[in-house]
């Protein structure tokens, strides 16, 4: 198994910016607040896939609440490490969001144009309400506010893999969150 960074022996796979524990205990914190906050609601959880999906699927068995859930694929990366601003949907939700509380789950948020854009998108539908719950936040990369209700993490400014982040499909197996050493 990749999973635990101990056995990995990669030259591009530098510090651990969150540990696993620390991981865990976030997610389960934030599944905690989201339960009281959607105490009358059943939220509709949208993933953006792939890499909130380990993060998604974490978060919602710690939400002591009836949830659903959908899911899109954006593409502002291709298979660099930088985002290249130009936001595609891969695929769309299946499930009408008009007059749903849905909560939009991202993995990262660097500059936040592919959140503004998946937000805006998505409020053009109707939801009854929209959150955001980011697992990590870059620190000073946003261009603008991102309205971020949940956060889990802020991080430096740098490029990482991980519980379910990747950089052309690979690392996504690995319990931390790491830094990635192009051309290491």
């Amino acid at each position: 198994m990749f999973a635990s960074l101990a056995a990995v022996t990669d030259e591009r796979l530098g510090r651990v910016i969150v540990g696993s524990e620390a991981l865990a205990q976030r997610v389960r914190d934030l599944g905690a607040q989201i339960t009281v906050d959607y105490r009358d609601r059943s939220p509709l959880l949208v993933g953006v896939l792939k890499g909130a999906f380990m993060f998604m699927s974490d978060l919602a068995r710690s939400i002591d609440l009836p949830v659903e859930f959908d899911f899109m694929a954006v593409s502002s990366y291709g298979s660099a490490t930088r985002s290249s601003g130009v936001v595609r949907i891969l695929k769309d939700l299946d499930l009408d969001i008009g007059g749903r509380h849905v909560l939009l789950v991202e993995d990262i948020v660097d500059s936040g144009l592919t959140l503004g854009y998946v937000r805006r998108n998505l409020l053009a539908r109707r939801p009854a309400s929209l959150e955001v719950c980011a697992l990590l936040v870059k620190d000073g990369l946003q261009r603008d506010d991102p309205q971020i209700r949940y956060v889990g993490f802020r991080i430096p400014p740098v490029f990482v893999v991980g519980y379910g982040l990747d950089v052309e499909e690979r690392y996504r197996n690995l319990e931390d969150v790491v830094e990635y050493r192009e051309g290491a």
